[in-house]
């Protein structure tokens, strides 16, 4: 991404680096902002694993939820007061978040849920994610706070939002949004900034066609002019959100609330040069997550200074027995046996059978253990137990949790199937997908 980071604030804005310099606790404060973090709508990229959860819910990394990923960067921000505002399918998302982050009673900080709910004025859903904030503004708006910082739930980075609140606050912006530099060839995929040289955006286009693509290069400074795409991260101070609120025909941000505030406010655009990756989708999804199987990986939940926090689950290590495991996440509480595993991520309470070959898959692991008793029992009525069954072959695939592969089953899509819905799978950009809950029976061939 060339010189730009987001670390160094002289990018769009001449900021003078911040690093040994004194800072005002005025402007670097975190403590009157709030994070709001949208849960998203039925998610129907990301189908079928979204059949049963919200998208910030769906596993990621084996051992994570979505959500986790926003929720830790606010928390490294000193971000203390999280709202997360969910619609649909929203109950594993609450009970994940209910069960992960606990603030002491000294503290003043929370991440509290708030689900769309029918009132006496409106019985609908969110229309959008600016209406999911305007119908959720009667339980944020009493609160004290200054500024509003707005992201989504269903993406992978690491972000330091101290910095884009002190660029927010010394460039005098009413809204800042986090931007990244995009190829030509993918503009079409996302929301298009022009920027100023002094880094104030002039112009937004929603997913440009190609003959528009001249007018929207951007100047960098210290660097060759580029197409800077939105992240769908805001900073909003208190005033311009309320405001650009009251209109109750602009129901999205990116549609609608950003491009009406260009020429009456100031709309700063922050530049972000590390890895970013929006997963709404089942390819994105896949991708994102087999990527952190390679070494090194793109993005590393290895970092000790910043941590994705996720529910301390204490479940014991998994046990291994006479496998090769080769480029792979293997996450706690499973139990795997004589199995052969390459670049393949295995989530919690993961069972997997002997003579099983797993190539380029996710198995998303088990809500619960099955005990003796209930794995006897399904063995004995000729249905499968949890987990992958003895001398399956799944490869180039998702299998999502709770789901009872039988043995000798085959996962291969060697027809090359880009789209199927099935009874029990579903195919998705080439990937099957084993859907939660769903069994297949010995000898299965996909």
């Amino acid at each position: 991404m060339g010189p730009l980071s987001a670390g160094r604030v002289e990018t769009h804005v001449a900021q003078r680096r911040w690093a040994g310099e004194k800072r005002s606790e005025a402007i670097y404060s975190m403590k009157d902002v709030v994070a709001l973090i949208l849960g998203g709508g039925r998610g129907t990229r990301l189908f079928p694993l979204t059949q049963h959860r919200a998208k910030p819910a769906v596993p990621i990394a084996g051992n994570y939820r979505l959500v986790d990923v926003a929720v830790s960067n606010c928390l490294h921000a000193d971000l203390r007061r999280i709202f997360v505002l969910t619609q649909y399918q929203s109950e594993s998302l609450n009970r994940h978040l209910a069960d992960t982050y606990k603030f002491d009673m000294f503290s003043s900080g929370y991440v509290e849920v708030l689900a769309a709910e029918q009132t006496e004025e409106r019985s609908d859903w969110f229309q959008g994610t600016a209406d999911a904030v305007r119908q959720c503004m009667k339980h944020i708006g009493p609160k004290s706070w200054s500024d509003a910082l707005i992201l989504g739930g269903d993406q992978l980075y690491r972000m330091d939002f101290r910095d884009m609140m002190r660029v927010h606050r010394e460039s005098g912006a009413d809204a800042t949004v986090a931007i990244k530099i995009v190829p030509e060839d993918s503009t079409s995929g996302f929301g298009i900034m022009k920027t100023a040289p002094d880094g104030r955006i002039v112009h937004f286009e929603e997913k440009p066609k190609a003959d528009r693509l001249p007018e929207l290069i951007s100047p960098i400074p210290g660097g060759k002019p580029a197409y800077l795409a939105s992240m769908g991260i805001y900073i909003f101070s208190r005033q311009a959100l309320v405001e650009a609120l009251a209109n109750t025909t602009h129901n999205d941000f990116g549609r609608h609330i950003l491009p009406a505030m260009l020429s009456r406010l100031r709309v700063q655009g922050y530049v972000y040069d590390g890895y970013w990756e929006d997963v709404g989708t089942i390819r994105s999804y896949y991708e994102a997550n087999l990527a952190l199987t390679e070494t090194p990986p793109a993005f590393s939940f290895y970092d000790a200074r910043n941590p994705i926090y996720t529910r301390p689950r204490f479940l014991a290590p998994t046990k291994i027995q006479s496998c090769r495991i080769q480029s792979a996440l293997v996450a706690n509480g499973g139990f795997i046996e004589g199995a052969d595993i390459e670049s393949s991520i295995v989530g919690i309470r993961g069972r997997i059978g002997r003579d099983v070959k797993l190539r380029r898959s996710l198995v998303l692991g088990a809500d619960r253990y099955e005990t003796g008793e209930e794995i006897a029992a399904a063995l004995k009525s000729g249905g499968p137990p949890m987990g992958i069954g003895e001398g399956s072959i799944i490869e180039g695939a998702i299998v999502d949790k709770n789901a009872r592969i039988g043995r000798n089953v085959r996962i291969l899509n060697e027809a090359r199937v880009k789209v199927r819905d099935a009874a029990n799978y579903y195919i998705r950009e080439g990937i099957v997908i084993v859907p939660k809950d769903a069994r297949l029976p010995d000898d299965t061939v996909i």
